[in-house]
C-alpha cells in the first residue's frame, strides 16, 4: 500500500492539513479498495494548529518508509524548518519519495534546498517572501500547482485538493481521480490559475503627483481607445518623456495602466452585472472583442466567461 505521510509542524494551517487526509483517504480503486494509507506525523509530541492542538499518531520516523510526504501550510515561516526536519526531507528524496507542498508549505520543502533551480508556487500573498528568501527557486504565483515530477508545489486553500487529485491521476489514472474528485465535490481540473483570484493593483501615483490629473484623465477616459501619442498630446509632453515620467511615478508604462484599469473595471461588471462580455468589453475601451478577451486572458489568467461564472455573484 501506498504511504502518505502528512508532516503537522508547529503553527499547521488546519484546512492544509485536513486536505490530503480526506483527499486520499477517500480514495477508492474499481475493486473497492483503498490504495493509500495515510498517516500524520509530527516532530513533537502535541502541535499547535492555531484554533485547537492535535496530537499526531506517528513521529518523523515515518518520513523514511513514506511513498509520498505531503507538506501542509503553516501560518507563520518565520521561525524557519527544524534541522530535524530538513535532513529527514533530504534522506526521503534520495530515497525517491514524492514530496509534495500546499499553501505555505512550499517554505518548508525550500529550506531544504530541493526546489533549487526548479519551478515552484504558493499562495499568491507569499510568493513574493518565498521569492525573496530562496532566490534560487523560480516563483510563479500565477498557477494552482506546478509538478517537477518528485517535487509538487501547490498555492493555497483549495489548491491542494487540484494538486491532490493531480497526484491521484498520476498514480491510478483519470477514472479513479475522477471519482476522487466527486467525493470532494470539486472538479478534477478547473480553468485559469491563480491570476484569477489576485485582485491586480493599480500603480499608485504619490499624492501630488504631477500625473494625478493625467490618471484622473485615463480613469474618465476608460470607454476610448487611446494611443500612447493621443496620452502625451493631452499631457502636453512628448511620448519619450510621457513613458519616462509616467515609469518613474507609477512603475508601469501608460498604456499597460490603461489596460489594467480596464481590466479591473471589466471584472467588476463581470461579477455584477448580466451584460455580455463583448458589451463589456466594448463599454471599458477595447476596440474588439477579440483584443478584450487575449488582454483579459492575459492579465487574469482565465476567460471573461469562465471568470464570469466562477465569481458572479448569485444574489
Amino acid at each position: 500500500m501506498h504511504i502518505v505521510a502528512v508532516l503537522a509542524l508547529e503553527n499547521v494551517v488546519p484546512f492544509d492539513l485536513a486536505t490530503p487526509l480526506e483527499v486520499f483517504s477517500r480514495t477508492r480503486l474499481a475493486d473497492g479498495s483503498f490504495p493509500y494509507d495515510v498517516r500524520v506525523c509530527a516532530a513533537t509530541d502535541e502541535v499547535d494548529a492555531g484554533a485547537f492542538t492535535l496530537r499526531a499518531p506517528w513521529g518523523l520516523d515515518v518520513l523514511a518508509i513514506a511513498d509520498t510526504v505531503v507538506l501542509p501550510g503553516i501560518a507563520d515561516v518565520t521561525p524557519g524548518v527544524p534541522d530535524e526536519v530538513v535532513e529527514l526531507l533530504r534522506y526521503a528524496a534520495a530515497r525517491g519519495t514524492r514530496i509534495a507542498s500546499i499553501c505555505a508549505g512550499a517554505f518548508v520543502l525550500a529550506a531544504t534546498g530541493l526546489l533549487d533551480g526548479l519551478r515552484a508556487t504558493t499562495h499568491w500573498v507569499a510568493a513574493p517572501e518565498l521569492a525573496a528568501r530562496y532566490p534560487a527557486v523560480e516563483v510563479d504565483p500565477g498557477v494552482l500547482y506546478v509538478d517537477n515530477g518528485q517535487f509538487l508545489t501547490s498555492a493555497g486553500a483549495a489548491a491542494g485538493m487540484d494538486l491532490c487529485l493531480h497526484m491521484i491521476r498520476r498514480d491510478h489514472g483519470s477514472a479513479v481521480a475522477a471519482d476522487a474528485a466527486r467525493l470532494s465535490v470539486m472538479p478534477l481540473e478547473r480553468a485559469g490559475g491563480q491570476a484569477q483570484f489576485i485582485v491586480p493593483e493599480q500603480p499608485p501615483a504619490p499624492r501630488g503627483s504631477t500625473m494625478e490629473p493625467l490618471l484622473r484623465w485615463l480613469d474618465e477616459s476608460g470607454d476610448r481607445e487611446l494611443t500612447t501619442a493621443e496620452i502625451a498630446a493631452h499631457a502636453g509632453m512628448s511620448t519619450r518623456t510621457l513613458n519616462r515620467r509616467f515609469r518613474e511615478h507609477t512603475g508601469t508604462t501608460p498604456l499597460q495602466w490603461l489596460h489594467l484599469s480596464r481590466i479591473r473595471r471589466a471584472q467588476h461588471l463581470l461579477e455584477t452585472t448580466a451584460e455580455g462580455v463583448d458589451r463589456i468589453g466594448s463599454t471599458v475601451g477595447f476596440g474588439s472583442p477579440t483584443a478584450f478577451r487575449d488582454r483579459f486572458k492575459r492579465i487574469v489568467g482565465t476567460s471573461p466567461h469562465a471568470y464570469r461564472h466562477a465569481f458572479r455573484s448569485r444574489a
